[in-house]
């Protein structure tokens, strides 16, 4: 029996409670067995001040889904140097998942430029795409984009939701912790936790 799970990739720098209730959200929006977040890896242009660390971003998330059982997480792209491709990622974990059927997550903005991505086509046979609408007025546009791609491509399965957001981003929070503010309705308190213990997003004074 093939099983349906999302794939939920990001810097999730740091992850934070926006991106769960996003993961939870679609999941039980499309009837999915899990969701699989999977952190892009590193960023050499950034410095270390506002680019945790793979390994710390990998931690994170593990710390993140640990309330949910059919949450996981995967160090495919952190793994690989260079610039990681949604195609190219998505061609192994076809191969080494053959009974998974992969339902790509993506916010509204990537939906729309999604025509740039590379080999778009071949990641719409590869996997199915679900365009998450977080903004009020957003939904037809998005509705039309999708029909429009799906034209292109006949077998191409796109949904688009809408999604409450949760008014937080990482770059808020990173900023936050910077000032020593207090982040903990943001963040799950064990990545708070984390994120104090490694010194993560400190000023950078070098």
């Amino acid at each position: 029996m093939r099983r349906r799970i999302g794939l939920f990739g990001g810097s999730f720098n740091p992850i934070h409670n926006g991106h769960l209730h996003l993961a939870c959200a679609v999941k039980e929006a499309l009837g999915l067995e899990g969701v699989v977040l999977m952190p892009t890896g590193e960023a050499p242009h950034k410095s270390s001040a506002e680019y945790a660390p793979a390994a710390d971003r990998l931690e994170m998330c593990r710390l993140a889904a640990a309330p949910y059982r059919w949450m996981h997480i995967s160090d495919y792209e952190t793994k690989h140097s260079g610039k990681s491709y949604t195609v190219e990622t998505l061609h192994a974990l076809s191969v080494m998942y053959p009974d998974i059927d992969w339902t790509l997550m993506i916010g509204s903005d990537m939906l729309l430029s999604f025509r740039t991505w590379r080999a778009w086509q071949e990641i719409l046979r590869l996997a199915d795409i679900c365009a998450v609408s977080r903004e009020r007025g957003d939904l037809p546009a998005l509705s039309a984009y999708a029909e429009g791609l799906e034209a292109e491509c006949p077998d191409a399965g796109i949904r688009v939701l809408t999604v409450s957001a949760v008014p937080v981003s990482s770059t808020e929070i990173r900023r936050n912790l910077q000032e020593n503010l207090d982040c903990s309705c943001l963040l799950p308190e064990n990545v708070v936790q984390y994120i104090r213990k490694k010194h993560l997003y400190l000023p950078d004074v070098r």
